[in-house]
């Protein structure tokens, strides 16, 4: 027993896990504060509109760093004893980056009609938030880079110690915004806090000796803009595509169901959100670093079930606890409006649990830039959601938004297991 303790002890996955789990915490406190103060004070229709803007905001901001995120991760854990392809590489991020993201921070500043029309419908006018969004843009996308470095270098600790900061931090101007402000101040809140984040990494990189000499630009190297080419599109595609998905899905739940429904719909997402962001940053910071430095299918196939070992059996008990006491979860985090939502539970949930065995899957597509079988699994993916969707929900009514997730989860992970058959029940083979 006490081998098996210490062998347990001596996991890595174990060690980031534990420390994640201190800044998923803090930062799952936070959102749930804000989640309640939202549904008290802007009710149902406020959180549609909300979540809205946030798929909205995910997709533009990806747009903003090309999606080059993955790709520095994957190019610094390969070259960390290079400082000249570092030095390379990262110049040329940092140029692209720039390029983009001054014009589309342009677009969004000069035609915030055309994008209020678009994320909310010409019933609403909120043109104020694709200003404010425009001037933030270039300081979210500088953030993401420096974030980029940090994980790249498996700096986990450095990692969610930023994420523990800027948690506190976005809470505390969500909530004066809000006070002040209502349904504009969370708008503003919501896109103004990722670009506020900046201020907390560079303080904290500067501090870093061995990354502030990889922050300035002085060469732009063609062999790398060739090779984030794959990974921009890649990145771009889930980043965009799913969060312009959700937002049709939604306004096809306001526009047949209700707003009151689609704020149901929203709060689920958000109380998913939250337990899923212990997957989703653990997955970053651990899991793509260490499948890009994988080099057989046996050790791929070692991590992938020593990640379901670990993880699965933890967030299945979760899951049923959530689910046990779904009720209160409901009266605490929102009120007793939001009880209609108890249908979605069980499909959420459900879904959930191929969600999280399909993308630890999933993560080697993006590991080892397989580009063709990436882009046909999201587009098969999103494609079944959005229409399984449109479906379910006219015959069974906003519940068919979530039973959506549920069966294009088991589709999704179904897909990834037999793409990956030889890796998994194969013989060894270089990958």
């Amino acid at each position: 027993m006490k081998l098996y303790i210490d062998k347990i002890r001596k996991n890595v996955l174990v060690k980031v896990s534990s420390f994640n789990a201190i800044g998923v915490f803090v930062k799952m406190v936070t959102g749930l504060i804000s989640a309640k103060v939202i549904a008290v004070l802007l009710g149902t229709e406020g959180m549609a509109l909300l979540g809205n803007l946030r798929n909205m905001l995910s997709s533009v901001q990806s747009v903003g760093t090309l999606g080059l995120y993955n790709g520095v991760v994957k190019y610094i854990s390969e070259n960390k004893s290079s400082k000249e392809e570092l030095i390379s590489m990262l110049s040329t991020a940092y140029f692209i980056c720039f390029v983009v993201t001054m014009s589309l921070a342009g677009w969004l500043y000069f035609d915030a009609g055309f994008w209020n029309d678009l994320v909310f419908g010409e019933q609403y006018s909120f043109n104020f938030v694709f200003e404010a969004l425009g001037l933030a843009l270039p300081f979210y996308s500088a953030n993401t880079l420096c974030l980029a470095i940090i994980n790249g270098f498996s700096k986990y600790k450095v990692f969610i110690l930023l994420n523990i900061v800027t948690s506190i931090l976005g809470l505390c101007v969500t909530l004066l915004l809000i006070w002040e402000f209502r349904l504009e101040g969370a708008f503003l809140a919501i896109v103004l806090n990722p670009a506020i984040s900046l201020l907390i990494t560079v303080v904290i990189i500067m501090n870093q000796k061995n990354f502030t000499k990889l922050l300035w630009v002085n060469r732009i190297s063609l062999k790398y803009i060739k090779r984030f080419g794959s990974y921009s599109i890649m990145a771009l595609l889930s980043a965009t595509a799913l969060p312009w998905v959700l937002i049709n899905i939604r306004n096809l739940l306001i526009n047949t169901q209700g707003a009151n429904e689609a704020g149901y719909w929203e709060a689920m997402l958000r109380i998913s959100d939250q337990y899923m962001l212990f997957i989703t940053t653990l997955l970053t910071i651990y899991l793509l670093p260490k499948l890009s430095e994988i080099r057989s299918s046996k050790l791929f196939k070692l991590e992938v079930l020593n990640f379901y070992k670990i993880i699965l059996p933890v967030f299945l008990a979760l899951f049923l606890v959530i689910y046990w006491f779904r009720g209160l979860i409901i009266n605490v985090l929102f009120s007793k409006d939001f009880l209609s939502m108890e249908p979605l539970f069980i499909w959420q949930l459900s879904g959930d649990v191929f969600k999280i065995a399909s993308l630890v899957i999933a993560y080697q597509l993006i590991a080892k830039k397989m580009f063709w079988q990436y882009i046909v699994t999201e587009v098969l993916s999103l494609s079944f959601l959005y229409l399984s969707s449109v479906y379910l929900i006219g015959k069974y009514g906003f519940e068919g938004a979530s039973m959506a997730h549920f069966f294009n989860y088991v589709f999704y992970f179904l897909i990834l297991v037999l793409m990956f058959n030889k890796s998994f029940f194969g013989s060894d083979r270089s990958i």
